[in-house]
């Protein structure tokens, strides 16, 4: 613990001094967020370290995929097999794709196999609102919140009834169709969308194939000339009715299905499902009282088969099927016993559920939880308090917990200090995947310290969060079998900075976030864990213009390795992005975008590429005029 303190400490002082502030928050003042606490709560009140993209900012980042939207934001780093509707895994302050606790309106959404959440399945134009918290969650939301949370809001009407259709093409054939219309009318509010997005895509696989253990090739595992096609119908719908000013009833439900081609030798398409649906009641019988109640189901369903002649017609295989299910229930009571101090409590329950043609020997497994908070503020001190307990069916009980303290001066400068554990059960693929899976697995554990300062003001925001982690029994794989294992140890530092300001008709939003996370596990020396850059920035510019917004955005990510020896390096690289958006009345706006406009050739995963120079108009149209 000194150890990590000394080093934590000096990680600080070097960023304070050489970088000085990085990357914009985008939320003002007055934004509530729910996700950092499981309660409503005013962003500056947060002592995680989060970020929000509200409606506004993903419109105006053009983004097709919700990889693209995300890439560059504090603490996370995304890789990505080839474009649209391929495989793309996300790391969150240098943990494991399968550490991050994906909710779609309070409801989990990721696969039971693999761990991780399909980010590239989920439809950009279905979403209203994003919050990213980073940093253990696990005493609020259990076992997947090791690395940080990430939850996503489906649109919602509000107002008067208002309809809306975007229609987008670009590079590769892609186009896109996204409409939708929403509204309120006395205690009811509605929304209804839907949008289907297909494209061509690109040669997305360099990979070599398997010639012998001494060659055993990578990637795809071969390298057909032919392009990758994805297209993805989705639909979202919501139902609100709030029967008084004390109780509120809310039904969504958010649908993805399509189909990706790739490369391989021997499945080359997988038919794809996301889905969420869920019902949540708010009820307030007191002043002081607020009670949840919400259950739902997510699906990820993943069908792999061979089509046309791109496969090898010697060795046929029959569909992969990974059908999974997630059955979620929470119950929580706040209780606000001071104007400034709220206890929380309540219950988990989730069932995940397992279908496929593997053969399993377990196929599904449940998880309760009960949990505790205490938030509250004594003059210009901030206090956060938090337990929960697991019982897992298979791995039995596990406790973990959280406290963070906060002091604010009176100019809205802010320090921070926290201390959390968390931990992570396997997946059925790293239990029991032929092999692969390892039945003797056990869970992963961690503990995480954070020192942070910020600032909120009327001019912008900025802050600095350093961190150490230590992960034990991480799960990774034997270079050797091949099999899924428990390595013994690994360290991630961290330093994640953001800054945002605006002045006249411009706004800066500028990011940097620099890590090491090391395998400490004996026959590793420290190697680096694969996938993870160490450092990588984003700036944005952006430029208002009578009805014109342009836009300048530049990326730049540091090399890392594709493999746990760290023998197979992934060059750095940097891309700029050029963007405009004119809104040529009330009710009629064009959006234009270049991305990689230097054509720079790189990869996020070994024999991938990525895309190079490519562009995106769209035409958006809204008949009763946009209040945004």
């Amino acid at each position: 613990m000194p150890d990590g303190i000394l080093r934590l400490g000096a990680f600080t002082v070097l960023l304070t001094v050489s970088v000085g502030v990085a990357c914009a928050e985008d939320a003002s003042l007055d934004t509530v967020v729910v996700t950092a606490t499981r309660t409503p709560t005013p962003v500056d009140d947060v002592l995680s370290s989060i970020t929000v993209l509200d409606e506004a900012t993903i419109r105006a980042r053009q983004a097709s995929s919700i990889q693209e939207l995300l890439e560059g934001e504090a603490g996370i780093e995304i890789a990505n097999n080839g474009g649209l509707g391929k495989t793309t895994s996300l790391y969150l302050r240098g943990t494991e794709a399968d550490h991050v606790l994906v909710l779609v309106d309070g409801i989990p959404l990721s696969s039971a196999t693999l761990g991780s959440t399909a980010f590239q399945y989920l439809p950009v134009s279905e979403i209203d609102r994003i919050e990213i918290v980073r940093g253990p969650q696990a005493s609020l939301y259990g076992s997947d919140a090791l690395g940080g949370v990430i939850q996503i809001f489906t649109r919602r009407g509000a107002g008067t009834f208002a309809p809306d259709l975007d229609l987008s093409t670009g590079s590769h054939g892609y186009q896109d169709v996204a409409g939708g219309a929403g509204g309120s009318t006395g205690a009811l509010s509605y929304s209804a969308s839907g949008s289907y997005q297909t494209t061509n895509g690109y040669d997305s696989c360099l990979g070599a194939p398997y010639v012998s253990p001494a060659s055993p090739g990578g990637g795809c595992l071969t390298d057909v000339p032919y392009d990758d096609r994805y297209h993805n119908a989705a639909a979202s719908a919501r139902l609100a009715y709030q029967g008084s000013d004390h109780a509120e009833t809310d039904l969504f439900f958010l649908r993805a299905t399509g189909s990706t081609d790739f490369h391989s030798d021997y499945q080359n398409r997988e038919y794809f499902v996301q889905q969420v649906a869920g019902i949540s009641e708010i009820w307030s019988p007191l002043d002081a009282l607020r009670l949840t109640a919400r259950a739902g189901q997510s699906r990820d369903d993943e069908t792999d088969v061979a089509v046309g002649l791109a496969v090898n017609p010697a060795s046929p295989v029959p569909p992969s099927i990974f059908d999974t299910v997630r059955a979620f229930g929470t119950l929580q009571a706040d209780w606000k016993i001071a104007s400034s101090n709220t206890l929380s409590f309540g219950a988990d329950y989730l069932r995940d559920q397992v279908d496929n043609n593997a053969d399993f020997p377990v196929n599904s497994r449940r998880d309760t939880g009960e949990f505790a908070e205490y938030d509250g503020t004594f003059g210009p001190q901030h206090l956060l308090l938090s337990v929960r307990r697991d019982q897992n069916q298979q791995f039995g009980d596990k406790t973990t917990g959280g406290a963070a303290w906060g002091y604010r001066w009176d100019d809205g400068l802010r320090i921070s200090a926290s201390y959390a554990t968390a931990f992570k059960a396997p997946t059925f693929d790293e239990l029991y995947y032929p092999y692969y899976g390892t039945p003797t697995l056990e869970p992963e554990t961690s503990r995480s310290i954070e020192i942070g300062v910020d600032q909120f003001a009327s001019w912008g925001f900025w802050s600095l969060h350093g961190y150490d982690t230590r992960i034990s029994n991480l799960i990774e794989t034997d270079p050797n079998s091949f099999t899924a294992q428990n390595i013994s140890s690994s360290v991630i530092d961290g330093l994640e900075a953001q800054f945002g300001r605006e002045w006249q008709d411009w706004r800066a939003q500028l990011t940097g976030t620099w890590i090491d996370p090391r395998n400490e596990s004996r026959g590793y020396d420290g190697d680096l864990l694969p996938r993870r850059a160490q450092a990588q920035a984003r700036l944005e510019l952006v430029h208002h213009w009578h009805d014109v917004d342009l836009t300048g955005r530049f990326n730049i990510v540091g090399k890392r390795f594709d493999d746990e020896a760290n023998t197979i390096r992934l060059g750095g690289y940097g891309t700029l992005d050029l963007l405009v958006a004119w809104r040529l009345s009330s009710t009629l706006a064009i959006q234009g975008k270049l991305a990689n406009l230097t054509d720079h050739s790189y990869e996020t995963a070994y024999y991938y590429p990525a895309d190079g120079r490519n562009f995106l108009i769209t035409v958006m149209f809204t008949p009763l005029g946009r209040s945004n």
